[in-house]
């Protein structure tokens, strides 16, 4: 029997990933090896004489072929990191972007100056749920309500809250954004990374999005911008006197968006960059919110 070791195996597995033009081989290489011998990634490099044995061999042989295939890793590794949470991650939910991570920011810094004991959250379109756990962790006395229009979502977002110790801290709604909420509530932050890519655009997507991203989940009709329009129509008399939105939007975006919110009376307080510096945040209030 032929032993192949972990650097052997690291070398040819990048080779053929480089072929099937997936983005930094090496490291998806490397992470998928990890996850198959259970250990940290760094510590490959303190092993690189040792031999895998056939049945590890073999599951990573599945791993990359299917990597091959432009399956996400998240995917084929079943998780993620998001703000430094594990979180599962499936084909029915986005697998969350380090964009995302920037908006989470954003959110508890904005929820850290909010005068309530119990700072009250909406997360509209929650997927994962990892924006909600994200602020559900960094603001611990935080409550929040939690929706999306797909029940495998929630339940992959329920496994996340409850893996966290969170489900007694957020309340999960299946439905149609606001019409999915129980009357007379009101929330000091309303956020939500929407779908926001045209309709025309999903064809040319990576693979890894187009395939394996829920279409649900992207899909921002003809041009992207279905769920803002509906926002600025419909979310202001769900916040408190001093709230805010805060919504994640696709590249150049800022420009069409800004006159779509302040036509239905908001202010837009800033537009923030993700850790790349591009464009990505929307942060908005309602004028005379106070008088409502």
């Amino acid at each position: 029997m032929v032993c192949v070791t972990v650097l052997e195996v690291i070398q040819r597995s990048t080779d053929f990933l480089a072929r099937k033009g997936v983005d930094s081989p090496r490291l998806q290489v490397e992470l998928l090896l990890a996850h198959v011998l259970d250990l940290p990634r760094l510590q490959l490099y303190l092993n690189f004489e040792r031999s895998l044995s056939p049945a590890e061999l073999d599951a990573l042989r599945r791993l990359i072929q299917r990597r091959g295939e432009r399956e996400p890793l998240q995917h084929l590794v079943g998780s993620t990191s998001f703000c430094g949470l594990e979180l599962q991650v499936t084909r029915d939910v986005l697998v969350p972007r380090p964009e995302t991570e920037a908006l989470a920011e954003r959110a508890w810094q904005f929820l850290g100056t909010v005068n309530a004991a119990a700072p009250e959250v909406l997360d509209l379109g929650t997927g994962s749920g990892c924006l909600a756990i994200a602020l559900a962790v960094k603001c611990p006395n935080s409550r929040i309500q939690a929706v999306d229009l797909s029940e495998a979502a929630l339940e992959i977002a329920r496994t996340n809250a409850r893996r966290h110790g969170l489900l007694n801290r957020i309340a999960f709604h299946r439905g149609d954004a606001f019409a999915a909420l129980p009357p007379g509530l009101r929330f000091d932050l309303i956020v939500s990374n929407p779908p926001y890519i045209p309709s025309a655009e999903i064809a040319s997507l990576m693979p890894e999005v187009r395939d394996h991203d829920p279409r649900l989940a992207l899909d921002g009709g003809s041009d992207g911008r279905d769920f803002y329009r509906r926002f600025a129509a419909e979310a202001a008399g769900w916040l408190r006197p001093g709230g805010r939105m805060m919504l994640e939007f696709g590249d150049g975006e800022a420009p069409a968006l800004r006159p779509i919110f302040e036509s239905h009376n908001w202010i837009v307080e800033c537009v923030a960059e993700d850790y790349s510096g591009e464009p990505r945040i929307l942060a908005v209030t309602v004028v005379n919110l106070t008088a409502r």
